[in-house]
């Protein structure tokens, strides 16, 4: 190529087209090759990782399992402490209230040390020889009304005792059917307690039962023992009088034919 020609070339080239050329150039240009970039895989550190999850994982899990065994444990000592639904203390009272009010209407003497002492010693042992027919009589008649007053307080009693069986045969059969079915200790020991106030107060029935039956066959006793003291003082009553003399008895109007 002549430097004319060149010149003229270089006279028409544009500076855009001088850029387009340099950038031309840069992409011709060689470069260098990139290095490669590669992971690094530890074994070690992986399964020191894995251990340490699995380590992890098994305290949440003990933790669990201590939390389900103490609420299991409230919940055994929610059991324990229900109490029993079912009482049977007021029928219990009752019947008892109603053994101590015949107890109390105990006719004529009463139990009571004090009553037996005065009333015993005015009908019983004050039978002596220098009292009258008529003294004699009466409290001959004070003994007979107390042992038929004893007699009927001890038959009063003997049915009160009778009619108390089917409700204790009833509340019985609700106590042990509770003590059964019983979610908790309270409740089966609360069963049991009503078990053993029930049995209590069955004895002060047989109790009170003994009381007046021994009552009134006391006072019998005493009565026929009574009775001797006083036959003996009728006797001595008869003595005092002045022998039989006999003496001519008209009949029929006669006169000694």
């Amino acid at each position: 190529m002549t430097e004319k020609s060149f010149r003229i070339r270089a006279r028409h080239f544009r500076p855009g087209c001088a850029a387009a050329v340099g950038a031309a150039l840069v992409f011709l240009m060689p470069v260098a090759p990139a290095h490669a970039q590669w992971a690094v895989y530890d074994g070690a550190n992986h399964v020191q990782n894995v251990l340490i999850a699995a380590r992890t994982l098994q305290q949440i899990d003990n933790q669990i399992t201590s939390l389900a065994n103490q609420a299991q444990m409230l919940v055994n000592q929610g059991r324990n402490l229900a109490s029993l639904p079912l009482s049977t203390l007021s029928t219990l009272q009752s019947t008892i209230s109603q053994t101590t009010a015949l107890l109390a209407q105990a006719q004529n003497i009463a139990y009571s040390v004090q009553s037996v002492e005065q009333q015993y010693q005015q009908a019983y042992t004050s039978v002596s020889s220098g009292m009258s027919d008529s003294a004699l009589f009466s409290q001959a008649q004070t003994r007979w009304q107390n042992s038929v007053g004893g007699f009927e307080d001890a038959l009063k009693l003997q049915a009160r005792v009778v009619g108390n069986i089917p409700s204790d045969s009833s509340a019985m059969t609700q106590l042990v059917s509770a003590s059964q079915t019983s979610t908790g200790a309270l409740q089966a020991a609360q069963a049991g307690n009503q078990l053993l106030a029930l049995q209590s107060r069955q004895l002060s029935d047989i109790q009170a039962e003994l009381a007046a039956n021994g009552r009134a066959t006391a006072l019998e006793r005493a009565r026929n023992a009574a009775t001797e003291a006083e036959s003996e003082a009728q006797y001595q009553h008869f003595a005092q009088h002045d022998a039989y003399t006999p003496g001519t008895v008209s009949m029929f109007g006669s006169s000694g034919n």
